[in-house]
C-alpha cells in the first residue's frame, strides 16, 4: 500500500513505514539544475508578457505548481493518487514524469530548496476537514519524505507554499473572504511526528477588477500560489487574476508580508494557480489548469507599489461587492463562500473523474 501523505498516522504511536520510491533509477534533481541571476535593475521596463509554450499532453491538465529552471520547468497536478512531478523542456515539451509511492491527499503548490530538494504542499482542504496537513520532498538522492503539520486553530484550505531561503516552509490559506493566514512550523519538520505551526502574518487582499478565474470577481481575493525567487530577493503570491511581489531580506518572509507589494495584473485565464520566478529571478511565470494551457512569463513592473491592494493589516472589502446584491454581508459572505468553494471542487473532482 502506498503511504497516504495526506491522512493522520494509524496504529500504534502513529508510527509509518518509509515510503517505497520509483524515480525510475535516476536522481530527481541535483543542487547543479539551480540557476541564480542578479536582480532586475532600477528603473527597467515591464514590457509586457510573453507566452513561452503551451502544456498539451492531456495528463497536465491540472497545472497547480510550477518552478522555472532556466532550460526546464518543474510542473504538478493538482490532486491525483501518486506523488508526481513532470519535467519539462523549454518548449513545454514532456522529458520525464518522477513518481514515488505516495498517495496524496490535494497537492496545490511546489518549491525547490536550495540543496535540489523539490516540496510539494498537500495542504488542499476545500472542505476543512483535514486533522493534519503535509509536505512531501523529494531529495536530490532520490528518497522521498512526508512531514505532517498541524494548525494551532482550525482547518484551513492552502493552495499557496513559500519555502524561504533557509528552507523554512510557509503555507498559505486559501481565504474567501481575501484575509489570508501564513503558518510556519514551530520546530524542524519530521518524517516521524507531527509538528505544529504557528500563525505568523495575516495577509489580505481586495478587488482589483483583473479579469479571470473559474468564479468571477471573488478570485480577485483568493491565493492560489506562491514563489520565493531563486537569489532570494522577492516572494510573490497570486490570485486567480493578479500577482503580488514584495522584496524579501534573508528568510524573514513575515517580515517582508507586513511590506507593500507590487502589484502584477496576470493574463486571463481559466484557472491560474502555478506561479514561479524565472530562473534569474526578474520575471514571473505563471501557468493555469485546462489543456492546451499557456506557460507566460510576466515581467514585474518597477514602478512604486503605493496602490497595490495587498496589505498585512488592511480592511477586508465587503463582499457585497462581488455581488452587488442588496443582501447582508453575512448572507452575502456565505453565498459567496458557498459559491468559489463548490465551483472550484466540483469542476476538479470532475474531471479527476472523467479520467478514470
Amino acid at each position: 500500500m502506498p503511504e497516504q501523505a495526506g491522512r493522520p498516522p494509524s496504529g500504534a504511536g502513529g508510527r509509518r513505514a518509509t515510503p517505497a520510491v520509483r524515480l525510475g533509477g535516476a536522481v530527481l534533481l541535483g543542487a547543479a539544475l539551480l540557476l541564480v541571476g542578479a536582480p532586475a535593475a532600477a528603473g527597467e521596463e515591464a514590457g509586457a508578457p510573453e507566452v513561452r509554450c503551451t502544456i498539451t499532453d492531456p495528463a497536465l491538465d491540472e497545472i497547480s505548481g510550477l518552478v522555472d529552471l532556466g532550460d526546464r520547468m518543474l510542473v504538478m497536478n493538482d490532486g491525483g493518487d501518486q506523488l508526481s512531478v513532470t519535467v519539462l523542456d523549454a518548449g513545454c515539451q514532456v522529458l520525464e514524469t518522477r513518481t514515488a509511492d505516495v498517495d496524496p491527499y490535494d497537492p496545490e503548490d511546489l518549491g525547490m530548496s536550495a540543496d535540489g530538494t523539490v516540496w510539494l504542499a498537500d495542504a488542499g482542504d476545500n472542505t476543512a476537514i483535514r486533522s493534519t496537513v503535509a509536505l512531501l520532498s523529494l531529495r536530490p538522492d532520490g528518497s522521498a519524505g512526508v512531514h505532517r503539520l498541524t494548525y494551532p486553530d482550525r482547518a484551513h484550505d492552502s493552495e499557496a507554499l513559500l519555502l524561504a531561503p533557509d528552507g523554512t516552509p510557509y503555507l498559505v490559506t486559501k481565504d474567501v473572504l481575501g484575509s489570508s493566514g501564513v503558518y510556519r512550523p514551530t520546530a524542524p519538520l519530521s518524517e516521524q511526528a507531527t509538528v505544529p505551526m504557528e500563525r505568523v502574518a495575516t495577509v489580505n487582499m481586495t478587488l482589483t477588477g483583473t479579469a479571470g478565474g473559474p468564479v468571477g470577481r471573488a478570485g480577485q481575493l483568493l491565493i492560489t500560489g506562491g514563489a520565493v525567487a531563486a537569489d532570494g530577493s522577492a516572494l510573490a503570491l497570486r490570485t486567480y487574476t493578479d500577482a503580488y511581489v514584495w522584496p524579501l531580506s534573508g528568510s524573514d518572509v513575515a517580515g517582508a508580508l507586513a511590506g507593500t507589494p507590487v502589484r502584477v495584473a496576470l493574463p486571463d485565464s481559466p484557472q491560474g494557480e502555478a506561479i514561479s520566478f524565472t530562473a534569474d529571478s526578474r520575471r514571473l511565470v505563471v501557468a493555469s489548469e485546462g489543456v492546451p494551457g499557456d506557460v507566460v512569463v510576466v515581467p514585474i513592473p518597477a514602478g512604486s507599489a503605493s496602490d497595490a491592494p495587498a496589505s498585512s493589516d488592511g480592511p477586508v472589502p465587503t463582499l457585497s461587492e462581488l455581488t452587488g446584491s442588496g443582501r447582508s454581508t453575512v448572507t452575502t459572505a456565505l453565498i459567496a463562500a458557498a459559491v468559489a468553494t463548490v465551483v472550484v471542487w466540483l469542476g476538479g473532482a470532475l474531471r479527476r473523474r472523467a479520467k478514470r
